[in-house]
């Protein structure tokens, strides 16, 4: 998936996957979650996939910048719905299905799984075989 896709969800403009690397590394400021939210996310969905509350109240009183983890995830959160969104041509379809519990995920709902690389993952091929048209 092109980076520009990803990444219309959080902001930066990015011309290579090297850029991705050199911003995961460098971290987002903490207000790019603003536009996840602008993206139909929930407080709760990131503060449980992304970063805790607490968390986030101490890096704005710092003014410090995600972490290169926090920043992972972020960076997966936004591929995934903007694969999502590619997938279903709708943000609103797109939310549903991420939030719906899965028999593919093993009950699970596939946002619940993006909190992890392997999870990501797993969300990630099944949108690619929906996509494909592979249903089962």
């Amino acid at each position: 998936m092109p980076a520009i896709l990803t990444f219309e969800l959080i902001g930066p403009v990015l011309h290579s996957d090297f850029h991705v690397a050199d911003i995961v590394e460098s971290g987002l400021p903490t207000g790019s979650l603003a536009q996840l939210k602008e993206h139909g996310l929930t407080f709760t969905e990131i503060s449980e996939i992304i970063i805790s509350p607490r968390t986030l109240k101490h890096r704005n009183a710092r003014k410090e910048r995600l972490s290169d983890d926090e920043t992972d995830r972020m960076m997966r959160v936004a591929r995934t719905l903007s694969l999502a969104n590619s997938v279903f041509g709708n943000p609103a379809k797109a939310l549903k299905w991420l939030r719906t519990e899965s028999a593919e995920m093993g009950g699970r709902r596939p946002m619940s799984m993006l909190r992890t690389d392997a999870g990501g993952r797993l969300v990630e091929n099944r949108l690619w075989q929906i996509d494909e048209g592979v249903f089962a």
